[in-house]
């Protein structure tokens, strides 16, 4: 016999919709909790009665987006404030420990909301539900937090490669840095200067004056009152004596530079100060694989290959060509279009080295260099080797975002105007003053070759990369434009 049911109480379809419609609104606020937690940190605490962690979480996030705020504004009016912040290790180090613990709190109050939310009390499938959501915010919320604090770490390990010495004042108003490009190879390395290349650049304007030196340079003498100027006095003028050896004599006498950690690079700056009379602050050396696994890190570059080039050669067999047209060339294939010297020469490769730098400064955008930076520091680390001080890592950045809006002049120390066997030094010093005056604005004083203008057709022996006779000269090796040129 069925039980009656007494008049005024509810039935039992009546009681399972009143059931149902209580689970429901339980989800609803489990849901809503978790929400208002993603959205504001400590608002679930505070609506569910636990009031002093509401409180502090509050007033946490409010300091946090405070200092969010205020610090976008600083670094909008003033971004130099910005990149110095960006560059100071014990900065970045506390941003990183910030990041963590923020990922850590709110995680907690995810969770701590998911279990305000009473999930014992909900059925099997609401509970299920709420778990994933939870867990897809503590994940979400939490993962973003510390993948960024990760990226803080590697950016701060990239900032400590470098030196923490004295920064250098600029030398009538330009800073002077060399560029060395040391051969690949795991018994050479710094033991030889493939190729070097001094960037003059304006201390205030970021206006660049790119200064090539071959190779095979002879005959030159050294700064007056440096190591190597009392080893030869008269010139580096022994038998077989070039430019890039001057680091391979310095390497094997170490014993005349003292505690120098860098003698090679130390005795070639001596040398090419001697030669061009311009005071070098700094300088880098990156090795040729490193390169390589620079452009591949950004996704490559893109050139105008005006003529065939080989790849392979320089005492191997040549596998392949890269051939003409507009190229987006792989970290292996730009190498060689910067180093191939089969059926080719020095001076040829010298212009395309500076098409490559060109190329990289102008497609190299703050833009890519986020969304590639883990790869770019995982390739320059252990690779690339500078005395720029760290406290002028910034200086050179704003620099550098400067001379993106502008022309790139090159001046190189090539024939026909420089006889490499025999070179006249005071042509060569008035040939560089002479092109870093015309990048001011100055005019020049005379003895330097006419550079190419922007527009002017080169004609087939001065295309940049070219392969032919050097004797006409090389549009990139000589331009005020070096981007028309290239």
């Amino acid at each position: 016999m069925q039980p009656v049911t007494s008049p005024g109480s509810p039935s039992g379809h009546g009681r399972s919709r009143t059931t149902d419609r209580a689970a429901k609104v339980r989800f609803r606020r489990a849901l809503t909790l978790m929400l208002m937690t993603l959205v504001l940190p400590g608002s679930a605490q505070l609506v569910a009665g636990r009031r002093d962690v509401g409180r502090l979480a509050l007033r946490v996030a409010a300091v946090v987006v405070g200092l969010g705020l205020a610090g976008s504004l600083l670094f909008w009016m003033w971004p130099g404030l910005a990149l110095r912040f960006g560059t100071s290790p014990l900065w970045l180090n506390l941003l990183r420990f910030v990041l963590m613990l923020l990922a850590v709190g709110w995680a907690a109050l995810f969770v701590d909301a998911w279990r305000l939310g009473q999930p014992l009390s909900l059925v099997r499938r609401q509970r299920l539900t709420v778990v994933g959501v939870n867990g897809f915010l503590v994940l979400g919320v939490a993962g973003v937090l510390l993948f960024s604090a990760h990226l803080v770490t590697v950016h701060r390990d990239f900032m400590l490669t470098f030196a923490d010495g004295p920064a250098k004042d600029a030398s009538h108003g330009r800073y002077n840095v060399l560029l060395l490009g040391g051969d690949s190879g795991d018994d050479r390395w710094g033991l030889r200067t493939d190729s070097m290349t001094v960037a003059s650049i304006d201390a205030d304007t970021g206006r660049t004056v790119l200064i090539g030196l071959p190779r095979n340079l002879a005959n030159f003498k050294f700064r007056d009152g440096s190591v190597m100027a009392e080893q030869f006095p008269d010139g580096f003028d022994c038998d077989g004596c070039y430019l890039n050896g001057v680091s391979t004599w310095a390497q094997d006498n170490t014993e005349l530079f003292g505690k120098s950690k860098n003698p090679g690079v130390e005795a070639t700056i001596e040398a090419i100060e001697g030669i061009t009379d311009l005071d070098i602050q700094y300088w880098a050396m990156v090795d040729l694989q490193g390169f390589e696994d620079m452009v591949d890190a950004v996704g490559g570059v893109e050139l105008n290959v005006r003529d065939r080039i080989p790849v392979g050669g320089l005492g191997s067999d040549v596998t392949g060509y890269i051939e003409p047209g507009q190229r987006k060339l792989n970290g292996h294939d730009a190498l060689w279009f910067a180093r191939a010297r089969e059926g080719s020469d020095d001076y040829s490769r010298m212009a395309r080295q500076k098409c490559v730098m060109s190329a990289m400064a102008a497609q190299i955008s703050p833009a890519t260099m986020l969304k590639h930076y883990k790869e770019i520091t995982k390739a320059t680390t252990g690779l690339v080797e500078t005395n720029l001080p760290r406290s002028q890592f910034a200086t050179f950045v704003e620099l550098a975002l400067k001379a993106k809006d502008q022309k790139i002049s090159t001046v190189s120390l090539v024939p026909p105007a420089i006889n490499t066997a025999d070179p006249d030094l005071a042509k060569i010093r008035r040939m560089v003053q002479a092109g870093i005056d015309k990048a001011e604005g100055k005019k020049p004083d005379g003895g330097a070759p006419k550079a190419k203008q922007a527009g002017q057709e080169p004609t087939e022996t001065q295309r940049g990369g070219s392969l032919r006779d050097n004797d006409n000269g090389y549009a990139a090796n000589q331009a005020d434009d070096l981007t028309a040129a290239c």
